[in-house]
């Protein structure tokens, strides 16, 4: 069978750095009360003049620059957003043309922040039926726009960020195997109420800050431990292998104090958890591409090393990926 798995990564954060400093007043809370909710110490905010499609045409080109491959060589191009630049056209045509991938096929999913494993797992489909095909994978969200800075519970939590991977043949390991879940019945933990087609964008949505972010904290975490760790497991055992195999540990980058929880919670104590809210916060669909690259950056991937990412959040989803990395 053809192995499929990831040839590149690639990612792109914002410049404006933005502390606790700078949102605690506006919130109600201190910047002590921040790192220690969240354990996020700064978060990056786009500029007035940047969109989601101008993140990931940054984070795809230098994906493709990684790979030594030109833009023209894409076949599918997916962009994983729920901020994209406007409801149409979608935010892939927009960087298919920044980026002049003209060959390529386009997309968005909208998973929110599983949405990186669900258009992997979509891109692994595509080109095994395809498979001289290359894919490109990006993730990237700016949630900065649509904040509340007067609710605690999301402001200090969310950033702005793009991160991207190049999916293709590799010559063994790739993509094992992927666990995908959706539970619609969850719906109203994580929310945009305002600006489709049930409520429409008006004076009265705007003044109701119906178009802002709106989460469940609580409720949220309940769903992540509820949920994550039982599809982990699953996705695990159904390739015949154990917890105690995974070297590496690439999860949504939530909230810091949820990520040690769901680390134990998993039974993945052992394995090199990547993180990067520290610095960059919940960057939505594109953290966990963030993270990943990022550890790729850094050399901490090795060839033939087992890495597990996951995602969750908004819908309420889950998607996990199991992958034996390979050196490209």
């Amino acid at each position: 069978m053809t192995s499929i798995g990831i040839l590149a990564t690639g990612s792109y954060v914002p410049k404006q750095i933005v502390t606790g400093a700078d949102i605690a007043g506006p919130a109600g809370v201190t910047p002590e009360w921040i790192e220690r909710k969240t354990q996020i110490v700064t978060r990056r905010y786009a500029a007035p003049d940047q969109a989601t499609s101008d993140l990931a045409a940054e984070a795809a080109t230098r994906t493709l620059e990684q790979a030594a491959v030109p833009a023209s060589a894409v076949r599918y191009l997916i962009v994983s957003t729920s901020t994209p630049d406007s409801p149409q056209p979608p935010t892939s045509y927009l960087v298919q043309n920044l980026i002049g991938a003209d060959r390529a096929a386009c997309f968005d999913v909208n998973v929110v922040c599983s949405g990186y494993v669900y258009a992997l797992a979509l891109a692994r489909a595509l080109v095994t039926q395809e498979p001289d095909a290359l894919a490109l994978v990006i993730a990237a969200d700016v949630y900065s726009r649509i904040l509340d800075v007067t609710d605690r519970k999301t402001v200090v939590l969310l950033g702005d960020g793009a991160g991207a991977a190049l999916v293709g043949q590799v010559p063994s390991g790739g993509f094992l195997d992927v666990e995908l879940a959706s539970h619609g019945h969850a719906h109203r933990l994580i929310r945009v109420d305002g600006g489709g087609s049930r409520m429409p964008a008006s004076h009265d949505t705007v003044d109701n800050g119906d178009h802002l972010f709106r989460m469940d904290g609580r409720g949220v975490r309940d769903f992540v431990m509820d949920n994550v760790p039982g599809a982990v497991r699953t996705l695990v055992e159904r390739t015949g292998h154990r917890l105690a195999d995974v070297d590496h540990f690439v999860p949504h980058q939530a909230n810091g104090v949820l990520l040690s929880e769901l680390v134990t919670r998993c039974g993945l104590d052992h394995a090199e958890t990547h993180r990067t809210l520290e610095r960059y916060g919940n960057t939505g669909s594109a953290s966990v591409a963030l993270a990943l690259d990022d550890a790729r950056q850094n050399g901490r991937l090795h060839d033939d090393d087992l890495v597990l990412i996951a995602g969750f959040g908004g819908g309420m989803s889950v998607g996990a990926a199991l992958l034996r990395w390979t050196e490209a």
